[in-house]
């Protein structure tokens, strides 16, 4: 079967002596694999399009698990997001949560907007970690989690300083606390961040400030949040930790 599509490449990797094998993130079929012959060969005219990022559309022939490339044409490279090592830290972790969260038959055209929008907010300079924070607290929906952020999931109190409790599914309010030694206090400001970023359009994303304090509470609760639901071992997240260990 023959498909014309747009596409986002959120995994490239070589295959064979001359070939690279890309998965494309698409807006109607979820992801497809789509194998790029001659793709490690100087003069390939598809080189470009196994690139890690690259938007594009993408035409090839798939019978069965896999396609095969016959033509394409990039929409747009962002070759600004390979050359610097911010962006592409980055970059690399949105495109790893896609290919690892989204399964083989999930289809939701709002993950490809989201990720579009995401690359180009953190190639147009926006807070990589706040950009990032959002797509990641929107994608726990395809990993079968969203906490409970609106009240207590022990008691349903809404009053006073409530805690994060990923092992208990959201918050967890004074009273109910000793439940879980392990939940995380947060702040209003931070719990009002929390709640924006679970539904927030990536693409309306403006100047925003947010404290150093707050930028590591944030951390520390979506960090939690993904370890405890997600077992996945972050190759990409390993070397933001690098790039902040370092101060890089």
């Amino acid at each position: 079967m023959l498909y014309r599509v747009e596409g986002i490449v959120i995994r490239s990797f070589d295959y064979g002596e001359g070939n690279k094998i890309i998965t494309i993130l698409t807006r109607d079929y979820g992801k497809m694999s789509v194998m790029v012959r001659g793709a490690k060969k100087v003069k390939s005219r598809h080189s470009a399009l196994a690139l890690l990022f690259t938007y594009g559309e993408f035409v090839f022939f798939k019978t069965g698990s896999m396609g095969t490339l016959s033509q394409g044409e990039i929409l747009k490279a962002y070759q600004s997001l390979r050359e610097d090592i911010h962006k592409t830290a980055y970059a690399a972790y949105l495109a790893e949560l896609t290919e690892r969260l989204l399964g083989e038959q999930d289809r939701p055209a709002w993950v490809f907007d989201q990720l579009l929008a995401a690359l180009d907010a953190v190639e147009a300079d926006k807070d990589e970690q706040i950009v990032t924070h959002i797509y990641e607290m929107r994608l726990l929906s395809l990993a079968g989690y969203t906490p409970e952020l609106s009240q207590c999931v022990s008691c349903g109190s809404q009053e006073g300083e409530m805690a994060v409790s990923p092992s208990m599914g959201g918050l967890l309010c004074p009273r109910c606390r000793h439940q879980d030694a392990s939940a995380i206090p947060v702040s209003e400001s931070v719990l009002k961040l929390l709640r924006l970023f679970l539904h927030m359009d990536i693409g309306r994303l403006g100047k925003i400030e947010v404290s150093p304090s707050t930028r590591a509470l944030l951390k520390r609760v979506i960090r939690q949040l993904y370890d405890t639901f997600v077992e996945v071992r972050w190759k990409s997240r390993q070397f933001l930790d690098q790039m902040d260990k370092y101060g890089i």
